[in-house]
Parts: C-alpha cells; structure tokens; sequence
C-alpha cells in the first residue's frame, strides 16, 4: 500500500502494511522532521515511503550520498530539538560507525532513532552481521520488533524514548519483517511544528581528546539510567506458568517462531516465556522473575547469542543454578523459520513433533532431482551487459598478446586480466558469460583492493563500479590511485540510478527523493577533479566506440576512468510506455543466422534462447534495445520498428 493513501485518514481501523512502510508510517504518526538514508535492502522502502508524504507532513527527507552522511544529517536535525531518524542496512551502520559512536556521546535532544535493517540469511548482503553487537559498543538501546504492527508503535515509542533519556536509540529490523506485509493499527498523526533551535556548544560537538574524556562520563550516566529502569519499557512481556520448570527467552522475530512451534506443539500458555522487545539492555527485573521460577531455560535469538550470554552472566553473577539452552539448539547461521525453531523445543521440551521429518527429508530429495533453478542475470536490454561485453572482450585481448599493444614491458608477453568489482546489480557479470568480477567485498572495496593489485602485479587491472557506488565510497580510492600513480581502468557503469534497490536517484540524478529537480554532479567532473587524466563518456551499445576507448585506457600509464552512461533498461522502458511508444520486440534472421551461439555463450541476454536447431527470441522479454544486432558477426537480428501505443 501506497503511504499516500493514508494521508488525511482518521486514525483507528487497520490497514496492510509491509514492515518497511509501517516504520515509516511509525515515523509520521511520531512526529518526525528529518529523514535520511542511503539504499540498501531490507531497508530501502522505508525512505522511499518517507518521501511519498513528505509534503503533506512537512518532512525533509533525502537519499544521502552514504550512510555516514545520513546519520550525519539526522543528528544535526537531532541537536537541534527536532524529531529525526536514519535508516540503512546493516553493512550500511559500518559506513557511519565512526559518526554512530559519537553521536552517542553527544546524546539526543529531538528524539533520534538509528534504523538498521540486519539481514540474517544475507539474502541480499555479503555477510550476515549482527548490529545489536555495534548498539552495545556504543551505549545505544536496541528496539526488535517481531511484526509490522509493533515496529510501529516501537517507532512512536522510541521518539519519546529517545529525548526522555537523551541518547539516540536503534531499532533494528530483519529482512522478514522488512518485508513482510500484515495488519497494522493506524493512529494520530502527531506533528509537533517545532522549530529547530541551534546552539553554540563546542564543549558537546568539538571532539577533542578532553571532550571525548568528559562526554563520556555523560553518556555513561545516560545508560545507566536507562538500565535502571528498563523494566519500563511496555515492549517486553513476561508471562510464568505455574508448575512448568522449563522457560524460554525469545527477542524480535524469534518470539514469532517461538509462539507458532508453541501453537503446533498445543503448548502455548504451558510454558514460561519472556519476549524482549527492547534486547539492549535487557531486563533483568523480568529475567530475575522467570529464572526464580524456572530450572532450565532456553533462549531463542537470529544470529549472535547475545542476550544468552547477557542472561548466562547475569545469572551467575546473581548465584542461580540455572541448565541453559541457546545456540547448541538454535543455529547460529542463517535466518530462523518456524521449523528449526520447532525441532529445538521439541528436544528442549521433550516433545514429540507434529511434523514427520522423514517426509519432509523424502520431499527434499525429490526436490533435488529437479532440474537447477536458473542462476540470476542481468535484465533483457540491461547496459551493464553491454559494457561487460566490451570490457572482456578488449581486456582479454590486451591481455593474451600485449606486445601487439606496444604494452609488453607492463604486462609481459602473456597474462590474464584481473577484474576487481562492487556491490550492485552489475555484480551479475561474475556469472557465466562475462566471469568479469573477480572479487566484491564492500562498497567501494574493489578499487580500493585494485590499489593494492595496481603494484604488486603484471596484468590488465580492470574496475568496475557503478554510479552510486563510486559517490558513496568510490572517490577515495580513485584519489588515492591518482597520488600513487595505479596503473588500472575504473570502469563507472552510470545508469542513473541505484537500480539493484529499487531505482531511487543519485547525486548523478537529475531529481530528488521527492522527484523535485536537483543539480546533477557529474561522474565527468568528479573524476577530472581527482586529478585523472584520461576520463572518457560512452553509450555502451555503441560497442565499436566502447571498445576503442577501453583499449585506450588500457594504455594509460596511470589510472583511467571509463564512464559507461545509459539509463535503466527498466526505467527507460517504462518511460517509453508512459509516452504510448512500445518497441517492436528484434527477430532472428534464419537465412543469416549461422549458431555461432555468440548471442547466448558470450553474451547471454535472458531474451535469445536455443530451441532445437534454431536460435530464438522471446518476444515478451525483448526490450527492443538492438544490442544483438551489433554483437551478430553475421547480422541475424531483424532491426526492430517502433511502435505508437
């Protein structure tokens, strides 16, 4: 559902809901100012819905250029007695961890939440790490919520809690309850109409050594006031049953998994159980209270054991003979479902299970005799798969005969060429055809890992980054090859967009958050900036220019930009058809085609297929952009004709 729909509706009644919108719609009803992120899933539709109203509520709200920046921009608001939130995923609070640390000793004044989308499973993400660990690092409380509903009320609770205590205040979410969809109880809408109040505090904001050393003092007297009375907090629940010895803990979504494997065990309401809303500081007024009632206890958590170990040394500390369950019973890898959750208490509970495992594991063997799911790819018409063409096709070339290129004394007589890469959709080209990645470890880490390469090896060093990656975390290492004079090519793929989360805008973009026009910086510019000498701009589907400037590059004794610039397969598409224009799907040439399979072993678009003896195209996933065309040696794609709707 649309935030937008929402907007002047009395409160009460309920409405459906994915995670992500009803912690934006918890940030409207709290009387949110100021919102800031940077794409990056599970987090992403929670700006995106931020900047649906935020005209009508009088919101600012911007897709900054990285999350350290995000969480810069919603302290200052922050500090200045207004209402404001960040949100990222959770590799996203690694980028603003230095600031994140210190915003914990400068405190809260307008409530100020830190939204971190983990994603156990790494469904989307190049690790699965635990930011509760980070929260704790910092003296920032942590909120769970385990549904829609209840991420948000803990949003309109967290505001409150945030300037009742001054410090800023986590809520942590996971991908499935990000992106799950339920029921959610609207409310008020509370806009506070503050106005923001700066004031001159170097003794608060300059962090010097002795403002460090005195801040801290604060933010530690801060927390502690908030362990003292965290039994407060409305969020955790504890319920004892009379009689029963065993109890189980369970925080965020695992209190779900835990309450459905409790209803098809016929057990729910038998068994001790404490839910932790808040996971840091945990109660320990209402761990006290089940473990003077209980004799075994297991605690149910995704990843990290961390409130184990909280509880395992609490109870030590306090002298109680308590038998512990946690992680030799839950996995510690991966995200929980109900099932694992269920396998663990039947063996905690001494149970038998509802569920024949044998047949659940008959099935799964069947299953694996299916034939293999199709491997993802780069979308039909993607410009990413054009420049990957490219890049290969030239840097293997240079590679295996350098001295053709008047390069044997930088490369050798022979090599083979390295292909450092990022985070984004174009990460795809690590597949078959291309295998033009050969690492990605984190934004911006591929040119940064190609310094290093740049001179310590004898090849062909080609990075590819795309457009909103290099604003967020590219330019550095660009700067720093310049200074050191790195022999590599940085291919930029500018497609307008950060497209792998759902197509918000850049700073290369010529609009908004709200889709208001803004100033574009151009990649052009930046790279001139940083002192490179060699910048060019290319349409990647003129495959002869591309492949003329990438030989180019190659030639640079110094570092080399390369800007790939074509919109959005996706996006432009769908502009065409919001104009009427539909483009006539492209058609093999039977007469011409000769199967040299070029078109599906090196180029690989999702539309061209084998079937028997011929090659084919799907008209219903051809987008009509006539790359094939251009890459058939033996002009067997039919040039498409253009449509009016």
């Amino acid at each position: 559902m649309s935030l937008r729909s929402l907007v002047g509706r009395k409160n009460g009644g309920k409405v459906l809901l994915m995670g992500n919108e009803a912690i934006a719609w918890g940030a409207v009803e709290g009387g949110v100012s100021v919102a800031a992120g940077y794409p990056g899933t599970p987090s992403s539709e929670i700006i995106d819905s931020l900047a649906e109203v935020a005209k009508e509520y009088n919101i600012y709200v911007e897709w900054s250029t990285n999350e350290k920046v995000a969480l810069e921009v919603a302290l200052a608001a922050s500090y200045c007695k207004l209402r404001s939130m960040t949100s990222m995923k959770h590799v996203g609070l690694n980028v603003a961890h230095d600031s994140f640390m210190t915003a914990a000793h400068i405190g809260a004044r307008g409530g100020f939440i830190v939204v971190s989308c983990d994603d156990p499973g790494a469904w989307s993400s190049q690790n699965e790490q635990d930011n509760r660990y980070i929260a704790m690092q910092a003296y920032v409380p942590v909120f769970e919520p385990y549904t829609p509903d209840e991420a948000k009320k803990m949003m309109i609770y967290a505001f409150q809690y945030s300037e009742d205590y001054g410090q800023p205040v986590m809520l942590r979410s996971t991908t499935r309850v990000s992106h799950a969809t339920s029921e959610v109880e609207l409310g008020a809408v509370h806009r506070l109409e503050r106005k923001p109040v700066w004031e001159k505090r170097p003794d608060l904001l300059v962090y010097d050594s002795a403002g460090a050393r005195r801040n801290r003092v604060e933010m530690v007297k801060r927390f502690e006031r908030i362990v003292n009375e965290v039994d407060k907090v409305p969020f955790n629940k504890l319920m004892v049953v009379d009689g029963s010895k065993k109890g189980i803990v369970a925080s965020g979504l695992a209190y779900g998994y835990v309450k459905e494997a409790l209803n098809l065990l016929n057990l729910d309401g038998k068994v001790s159980l404490l839910k932790l809303g808040m996971t840091y500081p945990i109660s320990k007024g209402l761990v006290k209270n089940l473990l003077e009632n209980v004799e075994e206890l297991l605690i149910v958590e995704e990843l990290e054991p961390i409130a184990e170990n909280i509880i395992k040394a609490y109870a030590a500390d306090q002298g109680f003979r308590i038998r512990f369950h946690g992680k030799d019973l839950i996995p510690l890898i991966g995200e929980l479902t109900t099932k694992p959750v269920l396998q663990a208490l039947t063996k905690f509970l001494g149970v038998e299970s509802p569920i024949d495992y044998d047949e659940v594991s008959r099935l799964s063997e069947a299953a694996a005799r299916l034939p293999p799911t199709r491997p993802p790819v780069l979308c039909p018409g993607c410009p990413h798969r054009a420049s990957y063409f490219s890049l290969k096709k030239v840097a293997t070339r240079v590679a295996n005969n350098p001295k053709r290129f008047g390069l044997e004394q930088v490369f050798g007589e022979s090599t083979s060429p390295i292909y450092p890469g990022d985070i984004g959709c174009y990460g795809l080209a690590y597949l078959p055809p291309f295998k033009a990645i050969d690492l990605a470890i984190s934004m911006g880490g591929g040119l940064g890992f190609a310094n290093g390469l740049a001179h310590i090896v004898k090849a062909p060093i080609v990075v590819s980054i795309g457009d909103s990656t290099f604003f967020h975390a590219g330019i550095p290492a660009l700067i720093n090859a310049v200074h050191h004079k790195a022999r590599l090519v940085v291919v930029i793929l500018d497609n307008d967009v950060t497209a792998m989360t759902g197509e918000q805008p850049t700073p290369g973009s010529a609009v908004d958050a709200l889709g208001q026009p803004a100033p574009r910086v151009m990649l052009e510019d930046l790279a001139k900036g940083c002192g490179v000498s060699y910048v060019q701009v290319v349409d990647p589907s003129d495959f002869k220019r591309s492949q003329e400037v990438l030989e180019e590059a190659l030639k640079v004794d110094g570092p080399a930009v390369v800007i790939f610039r074509r919109p959005c397969e996706l996006v432009r598409t769908r502009e065409m058809r919001r104009q009427g224009v539909l483009p006539e799907p492209y058609t093999v040439d039977q007469a011409k085609c000769t199967k040299c399979m070029i078109c599906i072993t090196s180029f690989g678009c999702p539309a061209i297929y084998k079937q028997g003896n011929l090659i084919q195209i799907d008209p219903t996933l051809c987008t009509g952009c006539g790359d094939c065309a251009q890459i058939c040696p033996h002009n067997a794609f039919v040039q498409a004709l253009v449509k009016t709707a």
